[in-house]
């Protein structure tokens, strides 16, 4: 049994220089064995060995990783907001999006994704980007790029990183929010940001392990 699971993780696994593996589905991101428990797994953006737990995304007894087998590294997701903060309206696709959020057309940008299984609304941090559009102004929301909305439709809650606040011209006009709904893991994969995001974020993380040195 133990043999059928590591094989089945090995098919999830790319080859990495130095003998380290990526995610087959993330390539960024670094699979190590952990040190210390059997069957488990060490994910980071960093390639360093051994992996600063400190510094990693997370542990996970499977891979590809689960909502199950995953465990959030709470010093990341804080690192990882201070990183939107002071770069996601940089963004190049967040720029994009509020640009069309400001259009004529971005009355599009009023509807939201019901919630699964009932007729209601998406609510919480998808029900902030309802208003503006078309000149007015409002939120946009910077979704991760594991599961894209359709254009026009906002992310489900646990896809979106936070949001911005633009006036009627598409012109970012506030701080990044955090959503306080994301999860670094869902059914649809793991983190996933865009290349100029993903490299701000392994830049502090580098810098944050030099500190450590």
């Amino acid at each position: 049994m133990m043999l059928a699971s590591r094989f089945r993780a090995a098919t999830q696994l790319s080859c990495f220089s130095r003998g380290l593996s990526t995610l087959a589905s993330s390539p960024s991101i670094k699979v190590f064995d952990h040190p210390q428990r059997a069957n488990s797994y060490i994910l980071s953006y960093l390639d360093t060995t051994p992996p600063n737990p400190e510094l990693a995304i997370g542990t996970t007894t499977s891979i590809p990783p689960t909502t199950t087998s995953f465990q959030g590294n709470h010093r990341f997701l804080t690192l990882l907001n201070e990183v939107l903060a002071k770069y996601a309206q940089d963004d190049p696709g967040l720029k994009s999006q509020a640009q069309a959020f400001a259009s004529p057309a971005g009355s599009n940008f009023l509807f939201t994704r019901k919630k699964r299984g009932t007729g209601t609304g998406a609510g919480g941090a998808s029900a902030e980007g309802g208003a503006g559009g078309a000149g007015i102004g409002g939120w946009v929301h910077l979704s991760d790029d594991r599961n894209p909305p359709d254009f026009g439709r906002i992310a489900w809650p646990e896809d979106i990183l936070g949001s911005v606040e633009v006036d009627g011209h598409g012109n970012v006009i506030g701080n990044f929010q955090p959503s306080g709904t994301y999860r670094i893991v869902t059914n649809e994969g793991i983190l996933g940001l865009s290349s100029f995001l993903r490299e701000k974020l392994i830049a502090r993380l580098r810098e944050e392990e030099k500190k450590k040195l």
